[in-house]
């Protein structure tokens, strides 16, 4: 119990523009990256799977150890957790045959027991206060459902219902801006804003990334998985060394 609740300076960033940012970057890797040791390596589902499963198990221990928040810890843990969230999804439907609609309904329950538990032992589901060890379990385990949840909505609008990339893209953004204009001039609870456009960004991350990196026949530009995931990757570390050079992101 004293380690669940050691306290510690806070683990996470501020809720700025460049944290959204940075997140949509993530997501968008998730996809490619994913898509990219699949077929590309040929790792096939479960060799990649394991691997980044690995990965993030290092990423965490790294983030958990640190008494503090810094950038590249944490959006590393981001990075790769978006990757494992989707082979989630692609294991649940390429491998064991579950459709779109049932690991969305499954993730969209999963992830409401999550918030349940850490609300019912933390009685605070602040995503400001992440200064506990127990309090930091709760805040990555809800991370990787949104995300395992982003990519089953988010295949399931782009393929099932066929609607295809961009549209899906435009669909999720136009849905994150809702909930902006909720959360900014309707009294949206604030943390409920946050949680919904967090799972929100994954698809529009998600669809982003296909559309940039699918053949153009499937819909996308082509410029393919490696391309695509190099570029943001870069991206991604531009931003993380700007943020850990300026503080920016570091809550008082």
């Amino acid at each position: 119990m004293k380690i669940a609740t050691k306290e510690m300076l806070n683990k996470v960033p501020k809720i700025t523009l460049y944290f959204w940012i940075i997140k949509i970057l993530c997501t968008t890797v998730g996809e490619t990256a994913a898509d990219f040791l699949n077929t590309q390596l040929n790792l096939g589902l479960t060799g990649t799977t394991l691997v980044m499963g690995l990965l993030l198990v290092g990423a965490l221990f790294f983030q958990f150890k640190s008494r503090k928040y810094l950038p590249a810890y944490y959006w590393t843990a981001v990075v790769l957790i978006s990757v494992v969230g989707t082979l989630i999804t692609d294991n649940l439907t390429d491998n064991i045959g579950i459709s779109l609609i049932t690991t969305t309904i499954v993730f969209s329950v999963i992830l409401a027991a999550v918030f349940a538990i850490w609300y019912w032992v933390e009685k605070t589901l602040s995503i400001h206060e992440i200064d506990t060890i127990r309090r930091e379990a709760f805040y990555w385990l809800t991370i990787l459902f949104t995300f395992a949840l982003g990519t089953a909505s988010g295949d399931l609008l782009a393929e099932t219902f066929k609607f295809g990339y961009w549209p899906s893209a435009i669909i999720f953004g136009a849905m994150i801006g809702m909930v902006y204009v909720g959360y900014k001039y309707l009294k949206l609870n604030e943390i409920l804003a946050f949680w919904i456009a967090y799972i929100l960004t994954r698809p529009l991350g998600a669809s982003i990334g296909d559309f940039l990196s699918q053949s153009t026949k499937d819909g996308g530009l082509g410029l393919g998985t490696a391309v695509t995931s190099a570029i943001f990757l870069a991206a991604i570390l531009a931003t993380v060394i700007f943020l850990t050079r300026t503080k920016k992101d570091v809550i008082d």
